[in-house]
């Protein structure tokens, strides 16, 4: 072995041959995890970089080396041999038998050894590394593998898929900032020169990037196919990824030609328990967490092996796992899923499995249904909006498998039926207008979609839409006699009556549905028309409307149904507004906007903050009022919805830009009413609570200092960051996957050209001051 005597630097590290792009974040934390112990082990899925960042931190490393940082690639050789072959023969020793002889030899060495793909030789590699970390004092170890090595003193940095954008960023400009784009990007201009990512192209480029996870070496054979294809002919092309993705390289390892190759790898690393598992979690478009894959997996085979099995997968990297309050959830690559899938159709089993998927989460549509008005408001809003891709998976399967159209109807009326609906209203228009078409033929299920999409309407204020709805869902329910759409219909045309201010209509037509669905034990449906009711009562000044505000107030408090007391302490603060307690009702309102967390319920939220404009307004705080106005405006835009443009609250809406208008002035009101646009529902809520949005603005309402720097959406995530919130607590306020959350604060430290969240955190307390 060669000694470091002249000076020279030592080793076998091969020279970078293409730019290493974004891992800030990553090449930190390895050197530091290099400097607290002797033993580091990268792991990840196939592709997603293990080796480049491994032999990245190794060269910057040499120099602390004076023995040497040598590469010992396990995977290279044809036939296989043993780690202490390998890196004795990597080093020039001979006679080395075992691992205790190869420390020996190793002995007073200081000296880096990057083990590389130790997953296929997992229990020798274990073994190597425990007797060096043992026997020798100065010898570290960089390894990678695609599961742990389980030694004594290994620290475990999992590397995951470079950061993406969102499919809404997709302007040229900021597209950019992300890792995966600008890999893309370089190594396709390597291929067609000319290339650049532009306004044109800004948009495939990041469909590409997002449909391959961020997958650095998925995304550099797409970059590849650039010889022949145009970035959206990739694009649409990716759902036969195994056929497009491939390299011609001689010098590739065969398992790394193509991205099949790659998986099928991993794929052979597991265990027959492992790979059922593998096949059957495929069915799972998002997350699922053990409870739903033992479930929808097991069908006996795997009974009482779907945890071991699970903790398999995600030891090998399979899965990735993500925290989500008190729920662990497992999320796969597409890649990954896609393999799977190839295997769960091969096996026969596609059909069973993707039908106890559609079992599971349509008796869990219909629980939602049941408890929505409760205690688990939360909670239920947390599953249904972070489970949206498997809702529409089964919805999907259901309306497009003959003999399925039933349940799908069955479960879009459960899922669009109560004020929890986890996406936007018009998300729930087109997929329970899809189910209406698909099934066709009368039945209880038809009348209950029915009755869900003119509930849809109407929340937000199309009556137009909602009436020949309720029509047919009446003549359906009358001829299957089915009472409780017969009373839904009556609550429905008592909410349209309110939405026509014709209040005494309203009011004795929900006072019906009242009485029936407190005869019939339905306690959400009672308290969704005791508020309508309430709303009728205050908007005519009917004297009873107080009892009625109090009473919906105390359903939610003995319910426990905190997200529904939004909606109470809205109207409850209309109603003091219009008896004369302007400072009541402002406090009664603002109490609505007191969960810690960002709220799913953008609608009841656009409520809240309007009519604290409204409120503001009698106040004579003009300027504040508008911005109130455009705010709230811009929350109904996030829930797919506008301002109603009938009703009481559009007339109370108009009422008060009118005199808002005259009272600034034109130019006045459009500039306040711009900078409520821009805020984001988290500095809108603080905005309505009359504290100062997170972002500064200048009289023209342009953003200022940090905030000018960052998106809209990551402007939010700073703000959390500088309170103190990590990334799992990020991901739960925002609903997003702690990966998504994690991607924006790495790209936040980019832009500010920061490497810490202190530095983060600082300079927006500097700026914007704690809050």
């Amino acid at each position: 072995m060669r000694t470091a005597a002249t000076g020279r630097l030592v080793g076998n590290l091969p020279t970078e041959l293409t730019s290493f792009i974004g891992r800030e974040r990553e090449l930190a934390e390895v050197k530091r995890l290099l400097g607290v112990g002797r033993l580091v082990t990268l792991t990840g899925v196939g592709g997603v970089g293990k080796t480049r960042l491994a032999l990245h931190v190794a060269t910057d490393a040499r120099r602390a080396f004076p023995d040497g940082v040598w590469l010992v690639d396990l995977a290279a050789s044809e036939a296989p041999k043993s780690p202490v072959r390998l890196v004795a023969e990597t080093l020039g020793l001979r006679n080395v038998q075992d691992p205790a002889g190869l420390a020996g030899r190793l002995a007073g060495k200081r000296m880096l050894l990057v083990l590389d793909n130790c997953e296929h030789l997992i229990d020798e590699c274990a073994a190597l590394v425990g007797d060096l970390l043992c026997l020798t004092a100065d010898v570290r170890i960089l390894a990678t593998s695609r599961q742990l090595l389980r030694a004594n003193g290994e620290f475990v940095l999992e590397v995951p898929p470079l950061p993406v954008p969102e499919l809404d960023e997709a302007s040229a400009d900021t597209v950019l900032l992300y890792a995966a784009v600008r890999l893309f990007s370089e190594r396709a201009s390597a291929v067609v020169p000319e290339f650049a990512v532009c306004a044109a192209n800004a948009a495939a480029v990041t469909r590409l990037c997002h449909r391959l996870d961020g997958l650095p070496l998925a995304i550099e054979f797409a970059a590849l196919r650039m010889r022949a294809l145009s970035v959206e002919q990739i694009a649409d092309r990716v759902d036969q990824m195994f056929q497009l993705l491939r390299s011609d390289s001689p010098v590739a390892p065969p398992r790394q030609k193509t991205l099949y190759g790659l998986i099928d790898w991993s794929y052979h690393l597991c265990s027959v328990e492992e790979r059922t598992l593998w096949a059957r979690l495929s069915v799972f478009s998002g997350v699922c967490d053990l409870e739903t894959a033992e479930q929808v997996c097991d069908d006996g085979i795997l009974t009482d092996a779907v945890l071991d099995a699970t903790a398999g997968l995600v030891e090998k990297s399979i899965l990735g796992r993500e925290a989500n309050g008190s729920r662990t959830r497992y999320r796969m690559l597409e890649a990954l899923r896609r393999y799977g899938h190839d295997r769960l159709v091969e096996s026969g089993e596609e059909q069973a499995v993707r039908r106890r998927h559609r079992d599971w989460y349509r008796n869990l549509a219909e629980q939602a249904g049941a408890e929505w008005f409760g205690p688990g408001q939360g909670e239920w809003l947390d599953r249904m909006a972070g489970e949206e891709a498997e809702w529409a998976a089964v919805l999907e399967f259901c309306l497009n498998e003959p003999g399925e159209e039933r349940t799908g109807l069955e479960m879009a009326a459960a899922l669009w039926s109560h004020p929890l609906s986890f996406s936007s209203l018009g998300d729930g228009h087109r997929w329970l207008q899809r189910a209406l078409a698909a099934d066709p033929s009368p039945s209880a299920a038809r009348a209950r979609a029915l009755w869900a999409d003119a509930w849809l309407y109407l929340r937000s204020g199309d009556l137009p839409a909602a009436a020949p709805l309720l029509e047919e869902c009446r003549a359906l329910a009358e001829r299957l006699g089915d009472q409780a759409q017969l009373a839904g219909v009556i609550q429905l045309t008592g909410l349209a009556a309110v939405l026509e201010e014709d209040f005494p209509r309203a009011y004795a037509l929900l006072s019906r549905a009242l009485a029936h669905y407190r005869a019939t034990g339905d306690h959400g449906r009672s308290w969704t028309t005791l508020l309508q009711l309430a709303t009728a009562a205050v908007f005519m000044g009917d004297a009873r409307s107080t009892a009625l505000c109090r009473e919906c107030d105390e359903m939610c408090e003995s319910a426990g149904a905190r997200w529904s007391r939004r909606e109470a302490h809205w109207i409850t603060g209309l109603d003091l507004w219009r008896r004369g307690d302007a400072r009541a009702a402002t406090s009664v309102i603002r109490q609505a906007l007191r969960p810690p967390r960002v709220p799913v319920d953008h609608l009841g939220l656009a409520h809240c903050v309007e009519a604290l404009g409204w409120i503001a307004a009698d106040q004579d705080r003009h300027e504040y009022a508008a911005e109130l106005l455009g705010a709230a405006e811009a929350l109904w835009r996030s829930a797919g919805a506008s301002l109603p443009k009938i009703g009481p609250v559009a007339h109370a809406h108009t009422d008060c830009e009118t005199g808002l208008r005259r009272t600034l002035g034109q130019d006045a009101f459009a500039a306040a009413h711009a900078r409520g646009g821009r805020l984001t529902p988290e500095q809108a809520i603080a905005r309505a609570r009359d504290e100062e949005p997170a972002a500064s603005e200048t009289a023209d309402g342009a953003l200022t200092g940090v905030a000018a720097v960052l998106t809209r959406r990551e402007r939010e995530i700073a703000e959390l960051v500088a309170r103190g919130f990590s990334n799992k607590d990020i991901a739960s306020a925002l609903v997003i996957a702690q990966r998504t959350a994690e991607g924006h604060v790495g790209r936040i430290l980019y832009k500010m050209g920061f490497t810490s969240r202190t530095q983060v955190a600082a300079a927006w307390a500097a700026q914007y001051g704690s809050r």
